[in-house]
Order: structure tokens, then sequence, then C-alpha cells
């Protein structure tokens, strides 16, 4: 008699562990979906107004660009018209020249009439090429008087100037009693700001910044206090500047230094940082050079 077969095992259902499976993957494409929406609207961290005011601040920069490109051709065409009208002086005088003499010179009319055909000739030429120059001119006005007005439409309104650019302390924050001064560093210069209650500009060459008086007073006080920090606030042009600066500050004088990278041409708002800015008392007279005399106004010229 055949054996009776054992009974099938019990099967094992996996519906609840795809159920599981199955909401995973869902809060799993929930959570990108939320953060690539977050992202796309992340500004970081600045308001719709200061948003607004940057993309001012780039539209008014490209504006200025232009603007002094058009300043460069205007002063190309103020140039040529200087030209032509010296050199239309110049044939007008030779015209009067010529015609004097042809006025008193019959006899010699008569005794060449070669030479004065030949004169009478040049004398035609230099008419044409008088008047050419005139409507030379004219043209010159007009594309003048048009940069002009292009000029006009391109100024900046007063209410509409770069924003200030506002400095913020890092995040960490520094110690209370740390006194902070502040040295701008642009394009072949540097300027302390404010240290004695006034700023100072100076060359950012190395023999200048080795040699200049006041910035080695200000230094020589800096270090006196070991808590102090003199911040360099480099502009987009300015780290040759920075090098120069504060290599001087540290290397000779042994004076802490930090760096902060600036945007933009706007000026500086340094209120954020009014309880931690230093003061040393003024330079000794004669360390800072006497500023040049203005020169005298010229005259306007008189329009020919």
């Amino acid at each position: 008699m055949a054996k009776r077969r054992h009974a099938a095992k019990d099967e094992i259902l996996l519906v609840p562990f795809l159920d599981i499976l199955c909401s995973l993957i869902g809060v799993l494409i929930l959570i990108i979906v939320v953060l690539c929406v977050s992202q796309t609207q992340q500004t970081e961290g600045r308001t719709q107004e200061e948003v607004q005011m940057a993309q001012d601040a780039k539209r008014m920069r490209k504006e200025i660009v232009e603007r002094k490109a058009l300043d460069v051709v205007l002063k190309e065409k103020l140039q040529t018209l200087e030209e032509l009208k010296k050199q239309i002086e110049e044939k007008e005088q030779r015209f009067v020249k010529l015609r004097k003499l042809l006025s008193t010179s019959k006899e010699l009319q008569e005794q060449n009439q070669k030479i004065s055909q030949k004169m009478q000739k040049e004398l035609d030429d230099l008419m044409l090429e008088i008047e050419g120059m005139k409507q030379q001119q004219a043209e010159s006005k007009k594309e003048i008087a048009a940069l002009m007005a292009e000029l006009k439409k391109r100024e900046v309104p007063p209410d509409k100037k770069v924003p200030p650019v506002v400095v913020q302390p890092s995040g960490g924050g520094m110690a209370a009693d740390t006194k902070v001064y502040f040295v701008e560093a642009s394009n072949g210069s540097l300027k302390i700001l404010g240290a004695w209650g006034e700023d100072y500009r100076l060359s950012a060459s190395a023999a200048v910044v080795v040699a200049d008086v006041a910035y080695n007073y200000f230094l020589t006080e800096v270090a006196k206090d070991p808590k102090s920090l003199i911040l360099f606030l480099i502009r987009d042009d300015g780290q040759s500047a920075f090098n120069n600066g504060a290599g001087r500050a540290e290397n000779d004088y042994k004076v802490r230094v930090g760096k902060l990278p600036i945007p933009g041409r706007g000026n500086l708002d340094l209120n954020l940082f009014a309880k931690y800015r230093g003061k040393i008392p003024p330079p000794p007279p004669g360390a800072i050079p006497a500023a040049p005399p203005a020169p005298p106004p010229v005259p306007p010229k008189k329009s020919a």
C-alpha cells in the first residue's frame, strides 16, 4: 500500500512586507519633493527686499559701466572737434593771406598769369576744404549732442544709488574686550577707517607701507594691546594691497590680522561693530602729509 504524502508546509505570505516597502518608498519620494521645492524657493537667508536691492545694484553697476564707455566716446568726439576747429582756423588764416595777396598783386597777376591761376586754384581748394570741415564739425556736434542726451538718460537717480555694504561680525562672535580696527584694501591702496576719528589713505606698494609714518604709528599703537585685531576689508581688486599691509602688521609688529572679502563697490557700513571698535590717539604732527593745494580753476573756452 502506498505511503500517504506529507501535507504541504505553510507558505510565508510576503504581502505585509511589500506594503511596508511601498510605504517607505512613498515617504522617501515625499521627502525628495519637499527638499526640491524648498531648494527652489531658497534665497540664502535674505529677504525679498534685500534680493531686490541686490538686483538693483547689479543693474546700476551695469549702467555705470555703459556710462563710462559713453564718456570715452564723448571725449574722443570732443578731441576730434577741437582738432577740426584748429584746422579750420588755420585754413581761414591762410585764406585771408591769399585773398590779401590776390587783391594787392594785380601787377604780379599781369606779369605772371600762371602763378595767379595756381593761387586761385589753391584758394578754391581751400574753400572746398573749409566747407567740408564745417560740415564735419556740424555732424560732430550733432553726434556729441546725441551722446550727451544718452548720458543724461543713463544717469543714476540720487534715490537709487548703490546700497551700502553692511559688514557683519562672524557667526562665532568675538570676546567682549576685543578691540577691532578696520583697514580697507582696494586697488593699489590701503585706507585706515576712523582709527583716530578720520580716515587715512596710503599707497599699498611695499616701499610706502614700510616707510609711511602714519601707518607705522597706527601699527605701533595697535600692537600695544595683545587683544587688538586689525580686520582687513578686501575689495575685489585689493588682494595685493592686503598682502603688503597685513604682512607688515603680522611680521614686523606681531599684530593679529583678519580678513573679510567685500563684494561690490558700495560704501562700508560698520555700525554692527560699534561696541568692538578701537580708538587710538591721533598721529603726531607731521606724520600725515599735507594735502596738495587745489589747482586754480580753468576758465571755460569760448565757443567758436
